[in-house]
């Protein structure tokens, strides 16, 4: 299947592991131009040379930083076609042990990094009059998950920010979907210890996902096969979401 993105330009934000690195590497084998951002440079730089991708260093958390990105990007490839919004998942902790300083830290990296990438790429897209954004939430942005407070609070609100933009870019040829990634088998995983066997008996599939499989679905979302699916939140879990 044609999936028509050769020649396209992509920034995958957080890719220098995990489910962005897999996005990344996905796009780059249907032609598509990449960039890739992460905090660690000597991570992402190794990261980009397996990909055959441009480099980025940036650290989300910090103000302004989603615009400088997709600033940066662009001016490297021309143009960011494909906007790929990811971002670390912030510290599982219940309510009561999460400090104000915990929630702003976590709504600059997780939410308003989100809006400035978006906010920088719009205007080309616009001009184009084709675009792609795909933002990777969470399934606990539908079902809250026990411990992921922070995420459970401000991925729900990206879902919010999906379906508003999906409404005043769809004339212009640009689609908005989030991405709901369920037990996936990345570092992300592997740090919140949890019993990965239980994990897998609670997925009515019995195992748990592969990053290249939600890959996948962020690739046929980006290309022209997908021009007709916005505003959507679509999980990749296995069927481990109960809600309708």
């Amino acid at each position: 299947m044609d999936f028509g993105l050769s020649g396209r330009s992509a920034l995958v934000m957080g890719a220098s592991k995990g489910l962005g690195f897999a996005v990344a590497k996905e796009l780059a084998a249907e032609g598509v131009k990449i960039a890739i951002c992460a905090r660690d440079e000597a991570r992402l730089r190794g990261a980009a040379e397996r990909l055959g991708a441009t480099a980025l260093v940036g650290d989300l958390r910090q103000p302004g930083a989603g615009r400088r990105l997709v600033e940066q990007a662009a001016a490297t490839l021309g143009s960011v076609d494909i906007l790929v919004v990811n971002t670390g998942g912030p510290a599982t902790m219940p309510f009561e042990s999460i400090s104000a300083d915990d929630w702003r830290g976590a709504f600059e990296g997780l939410f308003m990094s989100a809006t400035d990438a978006i906010g920088a790429a719009i205007p080309g897209m616009r001009e184009r009059n084709w675009g792609r954004i795909l933002l990777v939430t969470s399934i606990a942005a539908k079902e809250p998950i026990n411990n992921f407070t922070i995420s459970n609070a401000l991925r729900a609100g990206l879902h919010g920010l999906t379906k508003t933009l999906s409404r005043e870019l769809a004339a212009n040829g640009i689609t908005v979907n989030a991405l709901m990634p369920g037990y996936t088998m990345t570092e992300r995983l592997a740090e919140a210890k949890l019993d990965l066997q239980k994990v897998a008996g609670m997925i009515p599939m019995g195992r748990i996902g592969q990053p290249e499989e939600f890959a996948a679905l962020a690739t046929f979302l980006a290309s022209d096969r997908a021009s007709y699916i916005t505003g959507q939140a679509i999980a990749c879990d296995g069927g481990a979401l109960w809600s309708i």
